[in-house]
């Protein structure tokens, strides 16, 4: 499947009851599918008049206690920003997926890594954060799903779902079968009618003085919680590595084809790829640069996740990186290339020390 259906197909078998989104690609194929997919099980479908509306609409079905999401790429995203901070504010559960183009502005339709920023830090108004997944392949797009909806009924939060262009169109061979469940906290909070309860009463408006920041408080405390419970990384040949390169999504399979080519040249490289784009394998990062090493981020990008990358070495190594940006990608070569400018001089200088 492509990995806009496969992620659509896996939503609804994680049990997604409403799904609102607007056209735009590179992400069409996910409407489309759903169009005719939710229908079938007599589930909520609406393509929603803009992003804003669509955002919208997650709020509402979100506080009824359904899970639901929405779709979108770059542009239709910046344009939920506002939902998703009225989301955070309201501690409601919804699960966001945008397959990334090309950008800023308009750009082009090619994939990107551009907006990672925008799914890390929050993206809109207020201090808030939204868990963010960057799957590598369309399997692990598809098996995202369970896991995002799961995270966003625990935590009470938006998960991010950042995929690509590459991603979401590339076909790949895909295994769709029904993840367990976490055992979830019960939905008291939910609008489904008073009668016999007191009312629950769902917003992100708090006038009074001191309510707000005491909420603020809580959504950090919440954070923590996620900080030290769901970090997800892969390490891939680190223990020897003389050169760690950090990349996620779709550019870390041509690092480790890159890294693979390096080893067959002697070369030691390693690589750590972030599954939890945030929280973000801080930790695991900053135990690799205990050895003095170089680090070297790739990204199809000017340059973000970088960024995180140098605060988790935290100055214990030199932080380097490569990137392709406006929806250009990084070839293999390209990035075997870099690693050999970064190690072959260093492996000379201790061949003339030795002498």
């Amino acid at each position: 499947m492509c990995g806009n259906e496969a992620l659509a197909e896996a939503a609804i078998i994680a049990g997604v009851d409403a799904y609102f989104g607007y056209p735009i690609t590179p992400q069409n194929e996910i409407t489309a599918y759903m169009s005719k997919r939710m229908p079938e099980e007599g589930r909520v479908f609406v393509q929603s008049e803009s992003e804003l509306a669509a955002i919208n609409m997650v709020f509402g079905a979100s506080a009824t206690g359904k899970r639901t999401m929405t779709t979108s790429s770059s542009p239709g995203i910046s344009l939920m920003q506002e939902g998703i901070s009225y989301l955070s504010g309201a501690e409601l559960p919804a699960v966001v997926v945008n397959v990334m183009r090309g950008g800023p502005g308009l750009g082009n339709i090619a994939p990107s890594q551009g907006d990672y920023f925008q799914a890390t830090r929050g993206g809109g108004h207020g201090d808030y954060r939204t868990i963010t997944l960057g799957p590598s392949s369309v399997q692990e797009l598809a098996d995202c799903m369970s896991l995002a909806f799961d995270l966003a009924d625990q935590y009470r939060m938006t998960v991010v779902v950042l995929a690509d262009g590459f991603l979401g169109q590339m076909m790949e061979p895909v295994v769709l079968d029904k993840k367990p469940r976490r055992k979830l906290p019960p939905k008291d909070w939910a609008l489904t009618g008073a009668e016999g309860r007191e009312q629950n009463i769902v917003r992100s408006l708090w006038l009074g003085e001191g309510v707000l920041e005491e909420l603020n408080y809580k959504l950090q405390a919440k954070y923590e919680q996620v900080q030290k419970n769901e970090v997800i990384c892969e390490e891939y040949e680190v223990d020897d590595a003389e050169i760690v390169v950090v990349a996620y999504g779709i550019a870390a399979r041509i690092v480790r084809s890159a890294v693979n080519k390096a080893r067959e040249e002697g070369i030691k490289a390693g690589w750590i790829r972030p599954i939890t784009l945030w929280p973000f394998p801080t930790k695991q990062i900053n135990r690799a640069a205990e050895e003095l090493r170089i680090f070297l981020t790739v990204e199809m990008s000017c340059g973000q996740m970088v960024e995180d990358v140098k605060l988790a070495v935290a100055g214990k190594a030199p932080v380097l990186f490569y990137g392709r940006a406006g929806g250009s990608v990084p070839s293999v070569d390209e990035v075997l290339e870099r690693i050999r400018q970064l190690t072959i001089p260093a492996n000379k200088q201790k061949v003339k020390s030795k002498k």
